[in-house]
C-alpha cells in the first residue's frame, strides 16, 4: 500500500451519514478522504490550500443542491479545475445531462458499485494528471517563447545600438542627434497615424520598428572621408557629392549585413528606407533618387523632418543653432515642398514635445569641446 502522504485526496459530499461511510470504506486502500456533509462546506475545502484531486458529489443535499455547488465550482477559477463526479439517486435521463452540462465529469447512480466508483475514480485522476502535464508543459513552452522573443529583441537592440556607435565614432556629434531624432520621428509617427493616408501603415509594431532603426539612419558616414565629413565650413560641390553618397552607403552596409546572414531581416527593413531616403523631398528635389511625393517611404519622410529640425537647432562647431521658433519658421516654409503636408501638420501640433525631447537629450559642452578637439587637425590645414 502507498503511503497516506503520496495518495490522491477525493472530497466527498453527502449529507448521509451511512452514505458518507460507504463511501469512505470503498476509498480508503487507495485515497485520501476529506469529508464535506453541505455545499458551503465543500466549497470551503476545495477552494482551501491543500486542495481535493477529485469531488465526489451528492446532488439532493439541505441548502445547496450538488447542481448549484458544481456551478459555484466551476465559476471559481481556482476551484474549476478540479474534477466533479456525481454520485446521486437521481437516475433520470435529464438528471445526468443537466450535472454534465454544469460541469461534472462523470456521472454515478446509487446503490453504487464499488469496482466501479474506483474505475471511474482512477480514469478522471489519470485524465487530470495528463490535463495537468499539458497545462504545465504549454507554460513552460510559453514561457520559454517568450524568453527567446525577449533575447531576440535584446539581439535586434543590441545590433543596432553597436552599428550607430561606429557613427559615433566618426563623428561625435551624432550621438544625442540619434537618440534626439529616434524620439522625434516616433512623436510624429504617433501624431499622424489616425490619418487615413498613415493609419495602415502606422501600427504599434512599425511605430516601434521605427523607433528602434531610426539611429541607422547617417550609418552610411562611416564611409565618408574624415577632410569632408569633419570639415567645419562649407562643403564644397565636389565635397557635397561625396558626402551626398551616405545615404547609399547606409543602405549598402545593411544589406551586405543581410548577405552574410543569408536572410532579409524584416526589422532592418525599414532602417533601409531610413538610411537610403531620408534625404528625399516631397517635391522631387533630394537625394539620391530624386523621389517625390507618395513615392518617398513614410519613414523616411518622418525621418526628414525629425533629421532637419534637430540639425537647425543644434550647435555645431560651424555655426550656432537656431531658436525653436526659428527652425519652425523653416519648416513651415518647406511645408509641401521639403516636407509632406500632414507631417508638417502634426509638427505644428507636437511642438512641446519636440522641445522636452531636445530638451531632454541636449548636447553637452564638453561634447561639443570634444568635437573642437577633434577637428582642430583638420582647421589647421584648412587655414
Amino acid at each position: 500500500m502507498r503511503a497516506s502522504a503520496s495518495k490522491p485526496t477525493i472530497l466527498v459530499v453527502d449529507d448521509t451519514p451511512d452514505n458518507i461511510d460507504l463511501l469512505r470504506a470503498v476509498l480508503e486502500d487507495d485515497y485520501r478522504t476529506k469529508i464535506a456533509v453541505n455545499g458551503e462546506r465543500a466549497l470551503k475545502i476545495a477552494a482551501g490550500g491543500d486542495q481535493p484531486d477529485l469531488i465526489l458529489l451528492d446532488i439532493m443535499m439541505p441548502g445547496m443542491s450538488g447542481y448549484d455547488v458544481c456551478r459555484a465550482l466551476k465559476a471559481d477559477p481556482a476551484t474549476a479545475g478540479i474534477p466533479v463526479i456525481f454520485v446521486t439517486a437521481m437516475s433520470e435521463v435529464a438528471d445526468e445531462q443537466l450535472g454534465l452540462a454544469l460541469g461534472a465529469v462523470d456521472y454515478i447512480t446509487k446503490p453504487i458499485s464499488a469496482p466501479i466508483v474506483l474505475a471511474r475514480i482512477k480514469t478522471q485522476l489519470a485524465m487530470k494528471q495528463m490535463q495537468d502535464f499539458l497545462r504545465d508543459q504549454n507554460h513552460y513552452l510559453e514561457t520559454e517563447v517568450e524568453r527567446r522573443v525577449q533575447e531576440v529583441a535584446a539581439l535586434q537592440d543590441v545590433t543596432i545600438h553597436a552599428m550607430a556607435s561606429l557613427a559615433e565614432t566618426r563623428d561625435s556629434e551624432t550621438g544625442n542627434h540619434i537618440r534626439r531624432t529616434s524620439h522625434y520621428l516616433k512623436a510624429l509617427a504617433e501624431k499622424v497615424r489616425g490619418l487615413p493616408r498613415f493609419r495602415d501603415f502606422l501600427t504599434d509594431k512599425n511605430i516601434e520598428l521605427l523607433f528602434k532603426t531610426a539611429p541607422l539612419h547617417d550609418i552610411g558616414k562611416v564611409g565618408i572621408p574624415d577632410h569632408i565629413l569633419l570639415k567645419p565650413g562649407r562643403f564644397e560641390p565636389h565635397e557635397m557629392a561625396i558626402m551626398k553618397t551616405h545615404t547609399t552607403l547606409g543602405r549598402d552596409a545593411i544589406l551586405a549585413a543581410e548577405h552574410e546572414l543569408g536572410i532579409e531581416v524584416d526589422f532592418l527593413k525599414y532602417a533601409k528606407e531610413i538610411a537610403y531616403s531620408h534625404h528625399e523631398k516631397w517635391d522631387g528635389s533630394g537625394y539620391p533618387l530624386g523621389l517625390a511625393g507618395e513615392d518617398i517611404p513614410i519613414s523616411a519622410r518622418l525621418m526628414a523632418l525629425a533629421d532637419v529640425y534637430d540639425a537647425l537647432i543644434s550647435r555645431r562647431i560651424y555655426k550656432q543653432g537656431m531658436d525653436h521658433a526659428q527652425a519652425v519658421q523653416i519648416i513651415v516654409e518647406g511645408r509641401g515642398s521639403h516636407f509632406d503636408a500632414e507631417i508638417v501638420d502634426a509638427f505644428l501640433q507636437i511642438q512641446d514635445q519636440f522641445i522636452a525631447i531636445s530638451n531632454r537629450y541636449a548636447d553637452g559642452v564638453c561634447e561639443i569641446a570634444d568635437k573642437q578637439r577633434q577637428i582642430a587637425p583638420y582647421t589647421e590645414n584648412i587655414s
